[in-house]
């Protein structure tokens, strides 16, 4: 039988791997849809996989984004088919200085046997 934190916690490795080498269809499979985001007092619902534009995180990122990395990942609450996550991550620059940094929930769920973040509601630290 799978670990539902183990394969939750892979799912967000593969999602800022893929961030952070800017491969869509990579973040799009890292995803489960719908996928829902929460943030800035908008919600946002992406439907299908492709749906999901790299250039719309860009967007978003803020000026002179390069990377992203997470600083925490808590664990709080774990079933079967289902993980939420208390977490934290940060935004950088090429030249190594820190953008941002935010603290968000992210739901990571099993979906037709595909685990992949189901919905994240984020906001500044």
């Amino acid at each position: 039988m799978s670990d539902p934190l183990k394969e939750a916690l892979g799912v967000l490795n593969a999602f800022m791997a893929a961030l952070n080498c800017g491969d869509e269809a990579a973040v799009n499979a890292s995803y489960n849809f719908p996928h829902v985001r929460l943030a800035s007092g908008k919600v946002t619902v992406w439907q299908a996989p492709g749906d999901y534009k790299l250039k719309d995180f860009h967007a978003r990122a803020g000026d002179g984004w390069a990377k992203s990395q997470w600083e925490d990942r808590t664990p709080i609450h774990v079933g079967s088919d289902k993980v939420h996550f208390a977490v934290e991550f940060s935004r950088w620059r090429k030249d190594g200085t820190e953008l941002s940094r935010h603290k968000s929930i992210y739901v990571v769920t099993r979906q037709d046997g595909h685990w992949g973040v189901q919905a994240r509601s984020s906001f500044a630290a």
